[in-house]
């Protein structure tokens, strides 16, 4: 009696231990993948952060150890460099106003949508979503000719309203504003899709009981509805604020960063230090930068913003 239970302790144990087979075959399906990424990723990830401790330019491309360390030249060099001052400044311009604003367009987009019934519902979501899924350049290229000083529809309407419209995009004043109304226009859809998936999770018997004890209109909205959207508020805060950060296509195919930089931004900077001046070392260290502050503003929207338990 005693042997046959210690033969079936031991059959239990052969079952439970993992089979090596089984780990190969789940490394091999995952190869492709850890392959690709460590290829296009890792490496790259890891290059351009020891790069950024040296002078790297096109003359380093074939001997890559030829480059001079320079340790934190390349960091202390952009700190003091007025564009990249400048550059942080617009940015930080575009992700101030823009982020709130799309957070603000995509929750009123999704309580009128929450409202809608019918098919009319899904045709709205379809229109408001497809500049997300919408080439970029196309956008940014149609809104440089609607907001064309002279041919623009945006002047022309505004000529038949006795108003002369300025230069949009090439007047400093308004140049950045103009950006920021194209990425909140293009990002709303995204945001609205999140924030009516949300609204769609709160429990009608809460506007119920509220209505009962007199609550009406913004009363309902504000001490049900906004605060049951801070998971989702927190989510689109943080990715749009990731996007807006790494703002690029707009101002590169609209304004070239002109005029006079007022629409440069840093990841603009980096692209322009990096393949057109070929100062890779210094390229490099302003894309490190630019990572340390996105991770410490997620760090701080997930501090602030997170719900309360």
């Amino acid at each position: 009696m005693a042997a046959a239970t210690a033969t079936a302790e031991r059959g239990r144990a052969r079952r439970a231990r993992p089979r090596p087979r089984g780990h190969l075959i789940g490394w091999a399906f995952s190869s492709p993948f850890v392959a690709l990424f460590a290829v296009f990723m890792a490496i790259p990830i890891v290059a351009s952060f020891l790069i950024s401790f040296t002078s790297f330019n096109i003359g380093n491309i074939q001997s890559w150890t030829s480059a001079e360390f320079v340790g934190l030249e390349n960091y202390t060099k952009a700190l003091s460099d007025d564009r990249f001052l400048k550059s942080l400044r617009n940015t930080a311009y575009f992700v101030v106003v823009g982020v709130p604003g799309t957070i603000v367009c995509a929750i009123a987009v999704a309580v009128a949508l929450n409202l809608v019934v019918g098919r009319m519902k899904t045709v709205f979501r379809v229109g408001y979503y497809l500049p997300v899924v919408t080439s970029i350049v196309a956008i940014a290229v149609i809104w440089r000719y609607l907001l064309a000083p002279d041919v623009g529809l945006v002047n022309s309407l505004l000529e038949q309203l006795g108003i002369a419209g300025p230069d949009w995009l090439g007047n400093t004043k308004t140049s950045m504003p103009s950006i920021i109304a194209l990425g909140i226009w293009r990002n709303v859809g995204f945001s609205m899709v999140i924030f009516l998936a949300a609204l769609q999770t709160i429990d009608p018997a809460l506007y119920d009981a509220a209505k009962v004890d007199g609550a009406r209109g913004w009363s309902l909205f504000r001490f049900i509805t906004l605060p049951l959207l801070r998971p989702a508020t927190l989510f689109v805060g943080v990715i749009t604020s990731i996007g807006y950060l790494q703002v690029f296509e707009e101002p590169f195919v609209m304004t070239k960063g002109g005029p006079v930089d007022s629409t440069l931004t840093t990841s603009m900077l980096i692209y322009e230090q990096g393949f057109r001046f070929f100062n890779l070392g210094y390229a490099s260290a302003i894309a490190y930068i630019l990572f340390v502050i996105i991770a410490v503003l997620a760090v701080l929207q997930f501090r602030f913003l997170r719900p309360q338990s």
